[in-house]
């Protein structure tokens, strides 16, 4: 018992740094065997004009040791369940969408319409379309306060927005909106094996303004809440490990020795493993515009992960 605490400890440790990279110019994909394709994905001339920033995810790609201590402790949990361990999610996730805002009468700032959380939830199912795994938003909520709104990942403010408006972690996926802007972030979330350590802290955590039809543009059309959630799923980003052999532990995402930004025209092959970089998958960092896909081996990996961690859902 000792030891699996001190294998998960390690793991979740590394959860909430920030990884920040320059965005760069813009492509037009090749796809390979996507499971799920993002509706309204323009790889064209279309993508060119799109501005670049700094994109910066709150969620990093973790260490070859913390990753081993992940991997076993996954095979370790899968034997204990042996017969008992599903083989597909037993219906929709539950979401608890919570918008986090502030306005003191003569400023407002961040407070969305049900229709814009919607949006947001459809976008969800419809990248994740064929993965197996699809959301209800079963809540949502409207809290007007300026300390949580403009949290950093990590700090009392986050823990106690949590505490305050979180529901049960083992049976919802919670998503709050706040101001990351502030902060050079657009996202983070938690991975499953953390949520026995910490499960006050669990859930995804977006910029408002990265909602569909939102004002981050080049991160405009809700992509950053699907790469999130892929996290919360137990994806890594597909540039994990680099060049490795064992890279981000899914087989048909070809290895990737750094983060990609930008929609480029040219896919480029920056690791001396067989296939190209994976710079249009919903784990990389490209353009929203150019993100369109979950591969079949992320979606085997999610329902693994979800129905190793997350039982209740």
């Amino acid at each position: 018992m000792r030891q699996t605490s001190a294998m998960l400890g390690v793991a979740a440790s590394v959860m909430l740094a920030a990884c920040a990279v320059l965005i760069g110019t813009p492509t037009t994909p090749v796809a390979s065997n996507p499971v799920a394709t993002h509706a309204s994905a323009s790889h064209g001339s279309s993508a060119r004009g799109l501005r670049h920033g700094i994109r910066i995810c709150g969620t990093p790609e973790l260490t070859a040791a913390d990753v081993d201590l992940v991997e076993r402790f996954t095979d370790a949990e899968r034997r204990k369940l042996g017969k008992r361990a599903a083989a597909a999610l037993s219906g929709p996730i539950p979401v608890a969408f919570h918008c986090v805002y502030f306005d003191d009468a003569f400023f407002s700032l961040g407070l969305l319409t049900q229709l814009e959380i919607q949006a947001q939830i459809d976008l969800l199912n419809s990248t994740f379309a064929g993965t197996g795994v699809s959301f209800v938003l079963a809540s949502t909520s409207f809290t007007n306060n300026e300390d949580w709104f403009s949290h950093f990942p990590g700090s009392v403010d986050e823990r106690n927005m949590k505490l305050a408006l979180g529901a049960d972690p083992n049976e919802f996926l919670n998503i709050y909106t706040t101001d990351l802007s502030q902060w050079g972030l657009l996202g983070y979330a938690t991975f499953p094996w953390d949520l026995r350590r910490k499960p006050d802290l669990d859930g995804v955590v977006v910029g408002f303004d990265t909602l569909p039809g939102g004002s981050a543009v080049p991160y405009d059309e809700g992509d950053t809440a699907v790469h999130e959630v892929g996290h919360w799923c137990g994806l890594y980003h597909t540039f994990q490990g680099s060049c490795s052999k064992r890279n981000d532990n899914v087989s048909d995402t070809p290895a990737e020795s750094a983060a990609f930004y930008g929609c480029t025209f040219v896919q480029p092959d920056t690791c001396p493993s067989a296939g190209l970089d994976p710079i249009f998958n919903f784990m990389d960092y490209t353009d929203d515009a150019c993100m369109d896909e979950f591969t079949p081996g992320q979606a085997a990996r999610m329902i693994k992960m979800l129905t190793t961690y997350r039982k209740g859902l």
